[in-house]
């Protein structure tokens, strides 16, 4: 919530959660190669994710990748289309880690942070709350992260709403970082939305709130 004094009266202006190609950075959490058999919709996760990151290539967005433990758990895999980044080694469950901390500041410390990834209820929550608490706004794109059981997913989307992340979806992000048919870079956003995404579970999510 942003305040403004108008004649001597503060005036509370809500937040909207307005994408900016300026002010974003995505973050991509531990898709590794271990998680593929565990997670609840992997492949439709990591698909979706990396339809996330082929349009933040487009549009010029910073992309910061982890991988929890890759010793144990694998690398990241291939189908993400990741390959060209360096990923950040981690064992904490925040993507927060000093590496990550000195890469946002090169960038210039961007105030949205787009995040994927898994798993709900541990790296991503965890991730989610520390950015929030660094007053960056949080952008979570709920059908392109997940858990290994359906409930901590949903129970997790619903604890970091209550935080104060935005929860939003695949084709959502690309349309609102374009904003416009007459963007330059539309036609190439349009053809990553050919197809739509795919259910990955979420309606359950719903039909709670």
């Amino acid at each position: 919530m942003l305040y403004f004094l108008v004649c001597d009266v503060f005036v509370a202006v809500a937040n909207v959660g307005r994408l900016s190609t300026k002010d974003a950075v995505l973050l991509l959490c531990d898709m590794q190669e271990k998680f593929r058999p565990n997670i609840f919709q992997f492949t439709n996760i990591v698909s979706n994710a990396a339809r996330v990151l082929q349009a933040s290539r487009i549009l010029g967005i910073p992309t910061i990748l982890t991988e929890q433990y890759p010793k144990g758990l694998g690398p990241t895999v291939p189908e993400l289309g990741a390959g060209d980044l360096t990923a950040h080694a981690k064992t904490s469950f925040t993507m927060m880690i000093e590496e990550v901390e000195k890469e946002l500041k090169t960038l210039g410390n961007p105030k949205q942070a787009i995040l994927c990834g898994i798993e709900a209820h541990a790296c991503i929550a965890c991730t989610t709350y520390d950015l929030i608490e660094k007053g960056m706004e949080v952008h979570i794109v709920a059908d392109a992260v997940s858990s290994r059981s359906q409930t901590d997913r949903l129970f997790a989307l619903s604890r970091m709403k209550q935080s104060g992340a935005y929860l939003t979806t695949t084709e959502a992000v690309l349309l609102q970082l374009v904003q416009d048919a007459k963007h330059p870079n539309f036609k190439e956003i349009q053809k990553l939305l050919a197809q739509p995404s795919p259910d990955t579970g979420l309606l359950a999510f719903f039909s709670a709130l």
